[in-house]
């Protein structure tokens, strides 16, 4: 028997392994540098380097070689974090970093430090280091190579093969070098160190933890072993203190005094000296700030303010030619803002600033929220589209050579090509294809024109009822209804098994512009069901097949919050719900992201009882299922287990599968294709049931 779709999605980590990802495109051009692995079931990933004027790939490192099938086995607790944070599913070689000229490039693999150059014929050295190396990364002249090791910021001499500790943590607790939880979690910010443009010195991050509450996360399945401390900062409660310092070669350290504000939301170092940008606590400004490397002084060379939030923008800050490039929220729109002038119009939502090549900035944004495309900017050209047909498209530029990834409704996966001076190359992918094709009705519904997709049984026959299934995740930060196929793989499968499947991007979900996403400000629960609510009416109404007497809804994280909030809130619409890993109590998950839109809950309880899960158990009326994993220490089990008491305090029947040893994600095969199997069947049963009940 052929494997089932499931058990396929789940062996390919949704069909991506084997693609091309991560790709870093030399200064002059010549060379592109990439992560893939050898097939679409293979989780190793190798490290590749093509020649774009010959189109020669050659293998760099592959970890099966280098340390064996298991090499992750002994990975660092803190690199096991990191993945976590990042979502990272594969193994092997996940990440990887460059000299300035890209001719040599470090890893890690297992907690060991390798070091290659891409010169033909050479391979990977093994460098004698401490164990447990986090985030290698080569000085800009390739001379030395620094990472983390036990919370310490070493240096590795390439030539003289000898490692000197930096600086090292003085207390428990404290870390250099490395994200806290609250930036790598939230503010897409996974590193913590620096190399000056020259090499000499470093800017190092600072995390002390002991103000952060300790959560501990046990192993039920294995009573003997002690649980895991998590410094997690929840909402209204110390965050990790960040501070930075330049440390030079020789040992001397200089304080970086920007202690005004709260996070450090970005780093870089160029040839000014360090750019940072930083928030306060509130999030209501974000400053650019430049620091002096001699004395650590900084200086304000940019502001934004808003009275509900500053988004971070990844990408941003930068500088093209001399001029400092940011994003903000301007006439309704994100706009490429180049030395303080708007320089996109605002009907294009700037969504990312994916390089910068001399005067030119490549960016990604959307005209068309389901679309993304790449554009480019320079004084000399202005605002030129790039890839801008249907699809979500990204890029990189340097050196006159154009890598771009398209997805689209009409393709399988992901096609990469490499231009250069009127050539184009495909970059070879080694995906599996889903071998399902879904058939997706793109919509804008309602007076607010939401946009949606309606997916129907492969081979449906009008006029046959459908019971139906919400498939949303419905919250900031992330889009369902995006013109790609992988967006639709599951929800088709789902649809395949009898249902009419609608998935909404509501308010609060990012493409529309700044007002769309800041109607959630105060209030995560109402805006954001009422448009699921008003999407499903809108649909229905145009397609008669959709039997609303029977509607479930799924999701996971922020949907999983929404499915549950769905059927406590909305029982005369949504009549069974799957919750997966779902925020119930807003003051349990972290500050960064909860105080952005709630505040802190010291200070506006209101917002968080708006938007609290708990005290709707007593109206519970129709079948749910919570899914937790117990090892997740991003929403952590606290959330359903807090959740299951209050309904069965007050007597409502539901039902609890957690998963032992799962994380926020779901990566091992027999759960992830079991877990689908099983929310198919409740839904189903618990939608006859209905019927049935209808009926009588």
């Amino acid at each position: 028997m052929p494997d089932s779709f499931p058990r396929r999605q789940a062996r390919t980590r949704r069909f991506t392994l084997g693609a091309p990802r991560s790709l870093t495109i030399s200064p002059d051009g010549e060379r592109v540098v990439l992560l893939r692995s050898r097939g679409g079931t293979d989780p190793l990933t190798c490290l590749w380097t093509l020649d774009v004027a010959t189109g020669e790939e050659r293998l760099v490192a592959d970890p099966a070689e280098l340390s064996g099938p298991d090499g992750d086995a002994d990975l660092p607790p803190e690199e096991r974090a990191r993945r976590e944070r990042s979502r990272e599913q594969a193994g092997g070689v996940v990440g990887y970093a460059t000299d300035r000229p890209v001719t040599m490039a470090a890893f890690a693999l297992g907690g060991q430090l390798y070091v290659t150059e891409f010169a033909a014929g050479l391979t990977p050295r093994l460098a004698e280091t401490p164990g447990g190396v986090i985030d290698p990364r080569p000085d800009p002249t390739g001379r030395r190579v620094a990472f983390v090791s036990g919370g310490a910021v070493h240096v590795h001499d390439v030539t003289a093969r000898t490692t000197t500790p930096l600086v090292e943590p003085e207390a428990d607790g404290v870390t250099y070098g490395l994200a806290d939880f609250a930036a790598a979690e939230e503010m897409g910010r996974m590193r913590g160190f620096w190399w000056s443009p020259d090499g000499g010195a470093l800017l190092v991050a600072r995390v002390d933890t002991a103000p952060v509450r300790r959560w501990w996360i046990a192993d039920p399945e294995h009573p003997e072993r002690p649980p895991a401390a998590v410094a997690y900062p929840a909402a209204g409660t110390p965050n990790a203190v960040v501070t930075l310092e330049i440390v030079r070669l020789d040992g001397t350290r200089t304080p970086v005094a920007w202690v005004d504000e709260e996070y450090l939301a970005t780093a870089a170092w160029d040839d000014e000296g360090p750019l940072l940008s930083v928030q306060p606590r509130d999030q209501t400004r974000l400053r650019v700030v430049r620091a002096d490397p001699g004395t650590g002084a900084v200086r304000t060379v940019h502001e934004q303010a808003d009275p509900a939030w500053v988004d971070i923008v990844p990408g941003v800050p930068a500088v093209a030619a001399g001029e400092l490039v940011t994003v903000e929220a301007r006439d309704g729109a994100y706009r490429l803002v180049v030395g303080g002038e708007p320089v996109t119009a605002p009907d294009l939502q700037v969504r990312e600033v994916l390089d910068v090549d001399g005067d030119t900035v490549l960016l990604a944004a959307s005209d068309d929220p389901v679309s993304m495309g790449v554009w480019r900017w320079s004084r000399a050209g202005g605002v030129e589209p790039i890839a801008v047909e249907p699809g979500v498209h990204s890029g990189r530029l340097a050196g006159g050579t154009l890598v771009l990834t398209r997805r689209d409704l009409h393709t399988d996966g992901a096609r990469t090509t490499v231009h250069r001076g009127g050539t184009e190359r495909e970059v070879v992918s080694h995906a599996e294809a889903p071998g399902l094709v879904p058939s997706v009705a793109m919509l804008a519904v309602g007076e607010r024109a939401l946009r949606a997709a309606l997916l129907l049984p492969t081979g449906h026959v009008s006029g046959t009822p459908l019971p139906v299934l919400m498939d949303p995740y419905g919250g900031p930060h992330a889009q369902r209804v995006v013109a790609h196929r992988a967006a639709f793989q599951t929800s088709q499968w789902f649809a395949d098994q009898g249902f009419a499947v609608v998935v909404v991007d509501g308010r609060g979900t990012p493409g529309r512009g700044p007002e769309f996403e800041r109607a959630v400000h105060g209030d995560l629960a109402a805006p954001v069901l009422q448009d699921q609510v008003d999407a499903l009416h809108a649909i229905a109404a145009d397609h008669p097949d959709l039997d609303l007497t029977r509607v479930g809804i799924r999701g996971w994280s922020f949907g999983g919050y929404l499915a549950a909030l769905a059927v406590l809130r909305r029982p005369d619409v949504f009549h069974a719900a799957v919750a997966g890993a779902p925020v119930t109590d807003w003051a349990l998950y972290d500050t960064h992201y909860t105080e952005r839109y709630l505040g802190r809950p010291d200070t506006h309880p209101e917002a968080y009882a708006r938007s609290s899960l708990l005290t709707d158990a007593p109206a519970l009326e129709s079948p749910l299922l919570l899914v937790h994993g117990l090892a997740d220490d991003n929403v952590v089990a606290a959330h359903t287990l807090t959740l299951s008491s209050a309904l069965l305090a007050a007597g409502r029947p539901h039902s609890v599968l957690p998963l032992s040893g799962v994380t926020h994600m779901t990566p091992q095969e027999v759960v992830a294709e079991n877990l689908l199997l099983l929310q198919v069947r409740f839904l189903q049963e618990s939608l006859r049931a209905r019927a049935r009940a209808e009926a009588h």
